[in-house]
């Protein structure tokens, strides 16, 4: 065998064992998502915030750890986590207890939704790099129009809201798993799996007003 595909080989084995690293740190981390929102379900409104902003918080920080600790960026990802699951806890529990079905149909739909965009996103080998510029202002647009709708009544506005967002994010899932398929660098794990765990709540999100009722006026 040539040192060329010695060298191939070497990236695949990386490749294989950077996916499973993030696979299980993703897995890890809506673990404890589901733990903060069972600790939380007794949560106001107003800490819950707090602790979104503490989730916002581990987010950044793991910009500045990740190179610098790789334990310190893993815990930061898992206390993003927690901290998310507490900050949504009172959603949760409110469409617990007013329409359960609709956690579980978005439960599911979210699965079925981040492995279809994620197998497309790790298998295609188009460079979808136009995708995630595309993306990024398109999510600052999706914002935009989230604060308009806070303001000011849009018929249909939330179902536009959550169809848009679900097209956003399909286009981010997709990015990110090319990402994690091209990346062999062991350090950016943390990072890939934030943005993974963090595409797939915000599907779940959309999914659940969906589903849930609060996408119809």
């Amino acid at each position: 065998m040539s040192s060329a595909e010695y060298g191939a080989v070497g990236v695949q084995n990386r490749t294989r064992t950077l996916f499973g690293q993030v696979m299980w740190l993703v897995a890890a981390t809506a673990g404890l998502f589901a733990a903060g929102a069972y600790l939380g379900r007794n949560l106001g409104n107003g800490l819950a915030f707090v602790f979104f902003i503490l989730a916002f918080a581990c987010l950044i920080g793991m910009r500045f750890a990740v190179r610098s600790s790789a334990g310190l960026s893993m815990a930061l990802l898992l206390g993003v986590g927690l901290l998310m699951g507490l900050g949504m806890s009172p959603t949760l529990v409110y469409y617990a207890e007013a329409d359960p079905q609709a956690l579980w149909e978005a439960g599911g739909a979210t699965a079925l939704f981040i492995a279809g965009c994620g197998a497309f996103g790790y298998a295609t080998r188009t460079d979808l790099s136009g995708i995630a510029r595309v993306g990024f202002w398109a999510l600052l647009a999706l914002i935009g129009f989230g604060v308009v709708l806070i303001f000011v009544h849009i018929p249909g506005g939330a179902v536009i809201y959550s169809i848009l967002g679900l097209v956003v994010f399909a286009g981010l899932t997709m990015v990110d798993f090319q990402r994690l398929r091209r990346s062999t660098d062991m350090d950016s794990a943390p990072l890939i799996a934030a943005s993974i765990f963090l595409d797939a709540l915000n599907v779940f999100s959309f999914f659940l007003q969906l589903f849930g009722g609060r996408g119809r006026d």
